[in-house]
């Protein structure tokens, strides 16, 4: 793709907006930066880009695209809704939109893997990096897992394999974003404020495939109604099931996890010895055998890794054991199914730690999901209240609403007994009151380290 002497605009300048500047500028492009924060808001950001030009556009979107002059390209942040008024002015101008995956994706060589579901992602992205790290392919693992695509882009070369975990955010802005084999997890109710409803979220997910043809593959959850029902229209489908064994696809028979192709039954690993825990991760550990088996990985390779695969820390992470009470940092559960599965996954009874930035989303579900495993919740941030409100619909009287999650751990500590678990699952994003979900879990992490003094 040739950026030189083009001039790119790039609006909002959050996670991925150094690294992409950064090759804008190995590219050759004239840049521009435009993001709601000031110049005091982003000193630290600007200056690790000191010796790039830039041209900074700061506290406020242009009124009109034309203060900027004549632009190329536009690269919107993920975060940034492309509803809002100027980025439809954009639109209108004519101006190619795309977003940094959609770049990194144009600018590098190699196979792509793409990853995206409401819950999963991440350990399946990880997963799957360390599946191909132990076949010897040279791998790249980016995404939405805290490495920007495009700081790796130039790097790739043909023969390497690049896992992606995708958003839903980030698949709003691809266009021809085109991986070799891609997979939907699951999709059950999240960031429904920004995507509307069900059916927006699902076809945006689903628009991972959309240029695929029939020399990629599409592996899909054969278990979720949502998943299922949308693959039909499919190019070369490969499904995996916890619950039924499948004509052709990995599936779980007789605690074993299975692959089936033409007749042939190959067995992996029986579901016990997979390291990581609860039934939710044998999920993931399906999705990952399938899209590393028919990427030519050796079965052994797969074995091998999921017997000793520890997870991703943030999600279900043990932290320290205080006086006989355990502690789980599952800060990565941003939304409602995401905190029933490390429900499912901890051991009872648990003390359970929730709450962060409204997404919109309705709580009922997590009280029909507590399974009589929860005895005590503490709730903070903006969705407190409706948290307590739906608690106390369902009968769930032992929840309490504290300040913040300092309170909520010093009070779940001293309420708690020997053998009981702490879980940090907030079952919403973390926005409200931390830059991200590691800055969450990093304070509850120290917060119990304080209690052990």
């Amino acid at each position: 793709m040739e950026l030189k002497n083009k001039k790119v605009l790039v609006i909002g300048f959050a996670v991925t907006g150094i690294p992409l500047v950064k090759v804008l500028n190995t590219l050759g492009a004239s840049i521009i930066v435009n993001d709601l924060r000031t110049e005091e808001d982003l000193k630290d950001s600007i200056a690790e880009l000191h010796g790039i030009d830039v041209n900074y556009y700061l506290g406020k979107h242009p009124d009109n695209i034309e203060e900027l002059g004549k632009i190329d390209l536009a690269i919107i942040s993920p975060g940034i809704p492309l509803t809002i008024p100027f980025v439809k002015e954009i639109q209108k101008a004519g101006i190619e939109l795309i977003g940094e995956i959609e770049l990194a994706y144009r600018l590098s060589r190699g196979t792509i893997i793409a990853i995206t579901g409401t819950n999963g992602k991440t350990t399946t992205t990880a997963l799957m990096g360390e599946i191909f790290k132990n076949a010897n392919r040279n791998t790249h693992v980016v995404g939405n897992i805290g490495v920007a695509a495009i700081s790796k882009a130039l790097e790739t070369k043909e023969d390497d394999y690049i896992i992606m975990e995708i958003s839903s955010f980030q698949l709003e802005s691809c266009v021809y974003f085109h991986p070799h084999i891609a997979t939907v997890l699951n999709i059950t109710p999240d960031h429904l404020n920004r995507h509307g409803n069900m059916e927006n979220y699902a076809d945006i997910k689903f628009s991972i495939f959309k240029n695929q043809n029939q020399r990629d593959y599409a592996i899909i959850n054969y278990d979720n109604d949502i998943t299922y029902d949308k693959s039909k229209d499919l190019n070369n489908v490969i499904y995996f099931s916890r619950i039924s064994e499948l004509q052709r696809g990995v599936f779980v028979k007789d605690n074993n996890i299975i692959i089936k192709e033409n007749e042939n039954e190959i067995e992996v690993i029986h579901i016990k010895d997979i390291r990581i825990p609860g039934m939710h991760n044998v999920e993931n550990a399906l999705a990952a055998t399938t899209m590393s088996y028919y990427s030519g990985i050796s079965v052994e390779t797969i074995r091998e890794t999921l017997k000793a695969f520890k997870g991703v820390e943030h999600r279900i992470q043990y932290v320290d054991s205080i006086n006989g009470v355990s502690f789980y940092n599952d800060s990565k559960a941003t939304n409602i199914n995401s905190t029933i599965k490390a429900i499912e996954s901890v051991e009872a009874p648990i003390i359970l730690l929730a709450g962060g930035m409204d997404k919109g989303d309705e709580f009922d579900l997590l009280f029909e999901g507590l399974h009589n495993k929860v005895k005590s919740m503490f709730v903070y941030g903006e969705t407190a209240s409706k948290i307590l409100d739906s608690g106390r619909k369902y009968g769930f009287n032992s929840i309490f609403k504290v300040t913040n999650l300092k309170e909520a751990v010093m009070g779940a500590y001293k309420i708690s007994n020997d053998g009981d678990s702490i879980l940090l699952s907030p079952a919403c994003a973390s926005w409200d009151m931390y830059k991200n979900f590691e800055e969450r879990g990093k304070e509850f992490i120290n917060l119990v380290a304080n209690l052990r003094g």
